[in-house]
């Protein structure tokens, strides 16, 4: 069946095209692209939502990254290719990738999902990249998954290890702290509120006593991440 048949406003051909790639099974394409949130405001679509094909993607994804840095990196160890993969495979590295291929354009989503800016649509994005490669994966086999992974993941790789993305954004800012300005950052909740089995919290990130960034999560591990994140884009580092 075409998409046109099923009253999509969205052209995947063109997608194809962008990817270079044809889909036999043209279905498996659209039903990549289906958010859960599309179904409630049409019920007649006769295709499910994404959330199997994105289970399967997921699991072939890691493994074709899982494989490649087994055979390309003999050397290291188990911990530094789990920070390796766990770099090139997480939701912002994915909706990246998704939103460079274009993604943004076919997302199938309800009024209200398609208003969703920043992290909630990065994660949709990160969603939808995997639901494709497990598409991909039922129309073309594993071979050509691996090729897809190759050409649009894991060539990220040697820019994540010089940039040094693999690790945390705590460590990322100490290191540059500590090289730049001869300091060592500390932490200090700013904030916190709410029940305990649902708190908030506030925390800045410090040089000295300057005040840097601050970072808003729901733990204060949370928090601390996120406002060494911001600090990091603060300083430019």
């Amino acid at each position: 069946m075409k998409s046109e048949k099923f009253k999509i406003k969205k052209d995947f051909s063109l997608f194809e095209k962008k990817i270079g790639i044809e889909f036999k099974n043209k279905n498996l394409l659209i039903q990549a692209f289906c958010h859960r949130s599309y179904l409630n405001e049409n019920p007649d679509f006769p295709l499910g939502h994404n959330e199997r094909l994105e289970f399967l993607g997921d699991a072939v994804l890691e493994l074709v990254v899982t494989e490649y840095l087994f055979k390309e990196y003999p050397e290291k160890t188990e911990g530094e290719l789990t920070n390796w993969r766990a770099a090139l495979v997480n939701a912002r590295e994915l909706s990246k990738v998704a939103t460079e291929l274009g993604f943004n354009d076919f997302l199938l989503l309800s009024k209200g999902e398609e208003k969703e800016t920043g992290k909630a649509r990065r994660y949709i994005l990160a969603n939808t990249f995997e639901a494709l490669i497990g598409a991909f994966y039922l129309d073309k086999g594993y071979k050509d998954c691996q090729k897809f992974i190759k050409k649009y993941v894991i060539k990220d790789l040697p820019y994540i290890l010089e940039a040094g993305l693999f690790k945390d954004a705590k460590s990322r800012f100490q290191e540059a702290a500590q090289e730049r300005v001869g300091i060592t950052p500390t932490y200090e909740v700013l904030k916190e509120w709410g029940p305990d089995h649902a708190k908030h919290f506030v925390v800045g990130a410090f040089l000295g006593k300057e005040l840097v960034a601050k970072g808003k999560g729901s733990s204060k591990q949370e928090a601390e991440e996120r406002a060494a994140e911001e600090a990091l884009k603060i300083k430019g580092w």
